[in-house]
């Protein structure tokens, strides 16, 4: 609690200190594994950061058979930390290298390449009905 005067009058104010979230790949809430795929995740407010690496190249296409157009329906943000991802569009593809940062809309299937650490921030509503069809779809394909 702190107070400020106005044309005399002393007016009390009281602040919340806010927390802002935060995590990093080590603290990370979840995680995920795959063969040639490791990945640390957080919800911060909505949105999900994941600290993602992949030791062998995938296109992971056939992951997103059912959504729209078989296309991943989340947005990204991200900065890919070491290699490249390349995102697939229905009318072109795109490669983003070590030291760029991207935005991937929806509509697109990542081919994630070897050696390749990525930081992603993605809504999280749209992240988990897009992840729903995708784990559902490796399920299936390891059976």
């Amino acid at each position: 609690m702190r107070g400020t005067s106005l044309g005399g009058r002393l007016i009390s104010l009281q602040l919340e200190e806010e927390i802002m979230p935060k995590t990093s790949k080590q603290t990370a809430s979840t995680t995920e594994s795959a063969p040639g795929y490791e990945g640390s995740f957080e919800d911060l407010g909505g949105y999900t950061v994941g600290f993602e690496a992949y030791s062998d190249d995938v296109d992971m296409a056939p992951l997103f058979v059912g959504l729209p157009d078989d296309r991943c329906q989340c947005p990204h943000w991200g900065l890919v930390i070491k290699g490249s991802v390349t995102f697939h569009y229905a009318d072109r593809s795109e490669t983003i290298k070590a030291g760029e940062a991207y935005f991937a809309p929806a509509g697109h299937t990542p081919e994630l390449h070897r050696d390749t650490e990525v930081v992603e921030f993605s809504p999280t509503a749209q992240l988990e009905q897009t992840m729903e069809v995708v784990m559902r779809n490796a399920a299936a394909a390891t059976t």
